[in-house]
């Protein structure tokens, strides 16, 4: 049984070391292309224009952790990148805003949930946190943002204490 199981995890390990180079766009260099970037990491979940070029969305990881936005020049050129879910990031959403700028700064949430009697929708983004915790944007009719915040993420409730509310 052990040795199975040695087996297992050596095979385990092999897998993932293979998708290690396609998780994020740290082998990407500068000047990259567009066509590079996509080869290397697969299909965007979105595509958005920025001045001069545009920016190319990777969503990744467990649970919607990571999320990779690569900017392209004019020509198509790789000219930075950024892991966008991070609370500097967040932090910079501010009241007002619409859904799309949302979106281009900090990508697709992990969880959206409508809210019928507020009017609102909620948007909750799962990153890498100390203490297990999501952010939230909660946006009204229009798109715009009418709050934003930090809250314990449920899905930590559920594998830490499965079955228990």
């Amino acid at each position: 049984m052990f040795l199975r199981s040695a087996g297992m995890g050596a095979a385990v390990a092999a897998l993932l070391g293979g998708c290690a180079g396609t998780y994020g766009p740290q082998s990407l260099g500068s000047g990259a292309t567009i066509d590079e970037a996509l080869t290397k990491m697969g299909t965007p979940t979105a595509r958005y224009a920025r001045d001069g070029g545009e920016r190319v969305e990777f969503a990744r990881g467990p649970y919607g952790k990571h999320t990779f936005m690569l900017d392209f020049d004019a020509q198509g050129r790789l000219a930075r990148w950024d892991q966008v879910l991070t609370e500097q990031k967040f932090d910079t959403v501010r009241e007002g805003e619409t859904r799309e700028q949302v979106l281009f700064a900090i990508g697709h949430p992990s969880d959206t949930r409508a809210l019928p009697v507020q009017g609102r929708t909620l948007w909750s983004y799962r990153y890498d946190a100390v203490f297990c915790k999501w952010f939230q944007v909660g946006l009204d009719a229009s798109g715009k943002v009418v709050d934003t915040g930090y809250g314990p993420d449920p899905l930590c409730d559920e594998v830490h204490a499965p079955g228990i509310r």
